[in-house]
């Protein structure tokens, strides 16, 4: 009998759950970007006129979309045209194998862009890749927001927070966001909201994939934000919830219901890998009902792949063979 191992269907599940994610990361960043615009205080003393008071501007945090200029970059704009381009071709009914031999792209790319259920999806992994200022951010933001706009003074305030990198990066970040200098007149602080910066789609997938009660509070807040604001990222939290408790307690006679309720919802990456289950169906029940796995010969594979790549030009396949059957 054929188990299905718990660690790879979870794994499954995951991929699955990013790919959900990135294809709604547009509502968690609408989401998150929402904050007033505030102005700022009248003068108290009428001595002299003062010009009207300027519209603050909130500062917004780069989104990945743009390079220190200010320019789209090349990978985004490159895949915004092949996006395009691949799902035009498919509306005129062109085959994969066509849009490939047209466009001169590898069937894998071409493929990979005619499944994507929005542009989003491509873009998420270019646009929410992490950053060594990650977790500096919200202290990098506030700092700004108060009126520090020197690029050396922070970034000695973050070595002293244990910061590794260099001025450099820091020019990067804030170079498109410095303030215009006004001549004769000194700038004055003006009173902002804090922006809220989006999370990043691995960050949201682990909240979703993690035990509610192994969650943070201030993650858990955010995840029902994300949830209440995206109904698609809510059912799939949902049904990553109902697979955990099957793979738990061991419940697999709960799989064909846990399969029509998601299909039952707009999911296109969970429809794909209740198409996979199905093909597998009974090893993926036993392995939902069973506490057997794959396990140990996942371990003995690993095992065999390591000695083979230790002696790899340097031993021929006796000695391989005698490793392999001798070796602990």
């Amino acid at each position: 009998m054929q188990v299905a191992d718990a660690w790879h269907l979870w794994r499954n599940i995951a991929e699955a759950v990013e790919k959900t994610v990135g294809s709604h990361h547009g509502c968690i960043r609408a989401a998150f970007a929402e904050t007033p615009v505030l102005t700022e205080a009248p003068a108290r003393t009428p001595v002299t006129p003062e010009p009207p008071e300027p519209v603050a501007v909130p500062f917004v945090p780069p989104d990945g979309t743009l390079d220190v200029l200010g320019q789209p970059r090349r990978l985004v704009v490159r895949t915004t045209e092949r996006y395009t381009a691949v799902q035009a071709l498919l509306a005129e009914g062109k085959a994969l194998a066509a849009i490939g031999r047209t466009l001169r792209l590898d069937h894998s790319t071409v493929r990979r862009f005619a499944r994507a259920e929005s542009l989003d999806e491509l873009l998420v992994k270019a646009t929410g890749r992490l950053s060594v200022l990650d977790e500096h951010k919200a202290y990098l933001h506030g700092r700004w927001l108060e009126g520090c706009h020197d690029i050396p003074q922070l970034h000695r305030e973050l070595r002293e927070r244990g910061f590794a990198g260099s001025i450099q990066c820091l020019r990067r970040y804030f170079r498109a966001f410095r303030p215009a200098r006004q001549p004769g007149r000194k700038q004055q602080s003006v009173s902002r909201p804090q922006p809220r910066p989006a999370p990043k789609p691995r960050r949201v997938v682990r909240w979703i994939m993690m035990n509610p009660q192994h969650l943070a509070a201030a993650d858990a807040a955010k995840l029902k934000e994300i949830r209440t604001v995206c109904p698609h990222l809510d059912a799939a939290a949902r049904h990553v919830h109902d697979f955990a408790e099957m793979l738990h307690h061991l419940r697999g006679d709960q799989l064909p219901d846990w399969m029509e309720r998601d299909l039952a919802d707009d999911l296109p990456a969970l429809h794909s890998l209740v198409t996979g289950m199905r093909r597998d169906f009974d090893a993926v029940t036993a392995g939902l009902s069973t506490p057997w796995s794959s396990g140990q010969v996942e371990g003995h594979v690993t095992r065999v792949k390591l000695l083979k790549r230790m002696g790899y030009g340097r031993a021929n396949l006796d000695l391989l063979r005698q490793r392999v059957l001798l070796s602990p």
